[in-house]
């Protein structure tokens, strides 16, 4: 007669489903660490969770909650926040009002994005006018003296008249990581045209959603002498805003980086367009379906032009 098999004890089903809730609730809690380097690469988590690549805290200062409203209560966080498709140098930093991706190699901003309420137009906060290195830069910051003598304007991509409603929000419109060599003629005529646009839009619709930046050539010019900062060929704006019906619009323009004065509407093109240009996928938080239709197609009507 052989020996009895020892029988083996079954764990019961209450304790494994149990130890598979316990897991599961491990990985929640460490994932966002997993991802966040993913992400902030991508571009993306920079504008959803600002405290993982500033120092200072993400929310507005006391000061600028007090002069916003409820009206703020539709703004889709992170919704301007683009995907840049081809690899480049980038730090992605959030400050208070826009988030820049800063491109070491170049020394201007891959893009820089935001979006402007009808609220926040209402600001009464001076123009700053100091610029300053940004302090979240890793590394060697540009400085303003970078474009002594360059013939070029330290050209604003989110315009410092977006952020009177706060007064650091004014000030970090400053920093250079926010600045471009732009052709003087330009930013003060046309460029400074679309940006009165973009708030006169805000203040009708409510909220408009912007990214915005330089498109650079292969072989790019440079100015300064300390640091090589990039001249672009060509600068970008994409809107987008959601219409009374619930439905999406959008349109881009596309400026040359040099002296001209033409109907804004003679700079629009389709956001597609833009992606195909610069090589960044823009409101990539939008439902696929949506994206297509709003990237392909713009109505001039939808933004007063």
């Amino acid at each position: 007669m052989g020996k009895r098999r020892k029988k083996i004890k079954q764990t019961p089903i209450w304790l494994t489903v149990l130890t598979l809730l316990a897991g599961v609730a491990y990985y929640l809690a460490i994932e966002t660490t997993i991802l966040d380097p993913i992400l902030q690469k991508a571009g993306v988590l920079s504008k959803l969770k600002p405290e993982a690549t500033s120092s200072k805290p993400s929310e507005k200062s006391k000061s600028a909650e007090s002069s916003l409203s409820s009206e703020n209560t539709s703004v889709i966080k992170g919704l301007e926040i683009p995907l840049v498709l081809e690899k480049r140098p980038s730090q992605v930093i959030a400050h208070i009002a826009y988030t820049v991706d800063y491109n070491p190699k170049w020394n201007i901003p891959n893009w820089v994005a935001y979006c402007l309420t009808a609220e926040e137009t209402r600001g009464e906060e001076e123009r700053a006018n100091h610029f300053k290195p940004d302090p979240l830069v890793k590394g060697d910051p540009v400085v303003t003296k970078d474009y002594s003598n360059s013939g070029y304007d330290r050209g604003h991509m989110a315009p410092a008249a977006d952020f009177k409603w706060s007064e650091e929000a004014m000030r970090e419109s400053f920093y250079m990581t926010n600045m471009c060599p732009q052709n003087h003629n330009l930013n003060a005529g046309d460029w400074k045209e679309l940006e009165e646009l973009v708030r006169k839009l805000a203040e009708q619709y409510g909220c408009i959603y912007v990214c915005c930046g330089p498109v650079v050539n292969p072989k790019p010019k440079t100015i300064g002498t300390e640091r090589k900062i990039v001249v672009p060929a060509a600068f970008f704006k994409t809107l987008l805003r959601q219409k009374d019906d619930g439905k999406w619009t959008g349109i881009g323009f596309l400026f040359s980086n040099k002296a001209g004065n033409r109907p804004l509407a003679e700079y629009a093109t389709t956001i597609d367009e833009l992606q195909t240009t610069t090589d960044i996928d823009f409101f990539p938080l939008l439902d696929d379906k949506t994206e297509a239709q709003v990237e392909s197609i713009y109505y001039l009507q939808d933004w007063n032009l």
